[in-house]
């Protein structure tokens, strides 16, 4: 049982109980390939591009173009929340426990799933037949990196810069061009994650006038929903690690991306379960959520990291 649950205590006035501010749906699973997982492991196949060859003469032979495959491998996560509820709580408190902490459970199995996307993102990709090939996200073919000053970071280089500024639409046009010249294609949406920090310096930043920003603000809900054919999508930084991350040289700036649709595969083995059961051997209610997955990058080139100052 929680040790802080006699904050919910009644006080003959306190009737219900708030669920504090947090991430309550996985944000980014839209973006990804689904795949369904019988096992531990899963598997992203790769078709490369080809090229047509001229035929110089009559009855010449055919030769086959040797299509490029290869494969990228993923590993499913055994993911768990519980808590246990006394029976004393539930007649101390006004709340049905059970419901809110089914609901709280919910909320962290979907961060946890946005946690995965995010390190597929930027993380280490697994290659080869049997997966055991790492390729980082700066790689060569892989990856491209913006630093934080907005500087384009050499193809098979980590970013590693200090001067930091946040996003302006001169960061997005670089994202977009990049995106462009490895022929992601325009028919694949595209998504901007990105911390509230730097959507609101993007809002205020002048090298659009104002009419331009006021057509892709909303602004009834002081938002930007979709820009330079991005999507934005909200994340923020978490102690608990399940948010955006701090680049591990530039310390100062989250690691933010731009990718397009289906360039990361989540495999699902079991989506979130959660169940409310007895414990005979506590004498409680346990509060059990499950849920099994795991996150692969199967497309370097359609993922640009953004280095953005945090704050």
């Amino acid at each position: 049982m929680s040790f802080s649950i006699t904050t919910a205590m009644v006080e003959q006035y306190n009737a219900n109980v708030i669920m504090l501010s947090q991430q309550r749906d996985s944000r980014l699973q839209k973006t990804c390939q689904i795949a369904d997982v019988n096992g531990k492991a899963f598997y992203a196949e790769r078709i490369g591009s080809t090229e047509m060859y001229e035929r110089t003469s009559r009855h010449a032979d055919v030769r086959p173009v040797n299509t490029p495959h290869t494969r990228r491998k993923g590993t499913v996560h055994d993911m768990e929340w519980s808590d246990l509820i006394d029976p004393q709580d539930g007649e101390k408190t006004l709340i049905d426990i059970n419901g809110k902490y089914v609901q709280s459970a919910v909320a962290a199995a979907n961060r946890a799933k946005d946690s995965r996307i995010l390190r597929a993102l930027g993380g280490v990709a697994h290659g080869g037949v049997a997966g055991a090939t790492s390729i980082n996200n700066y790689d060569a073919g892989e990856c491209r990196l913006v630093e934080g000053d907005g500087t384009l970071v050499t193809a098979g280089s980590d970013g590693s810069g200090t001067t930091d500024t946040n996003l302006t639409v001169t960061k997005l046009k670089v994202a977009a061009t990049l995106l462009d010249q490895a022929e992601v294609g325009r028919e694949r949406p595209r998504y901007f994650v990105t911390n509230a920090a730097n959507i609101n310096a993007l809002l205020i930043d002048t090298t659009l006038g104002a009419e331009e920003m006021r057509q892709v603000r909303d602004l009834v809900n002081g938002l930007i929903t979709k820009f330079m054919g991005f999507e934005f999508i909200q994340i923020e930084y978490r102690a608990s690690g399940t948010g955006l991350a701090y680049h591990t040289i530039d310390t100062t700036c989250v690691e933010c991306y731009a990718f397009a649709q289906g360039a990361i595969t989540l495999g699902v083995g079991s989506d979130i379960k959660t169940v409310v059961e007895r414990r005979p051997d506590k004498g409680c209610d346990q509060v059990l959520a499950t849920l099994d997955i795991g996150a692969e990058r199967n497309e370097g080139p359609a993922v640009v990291e953004v280095l953005l100052k945090a704050a």
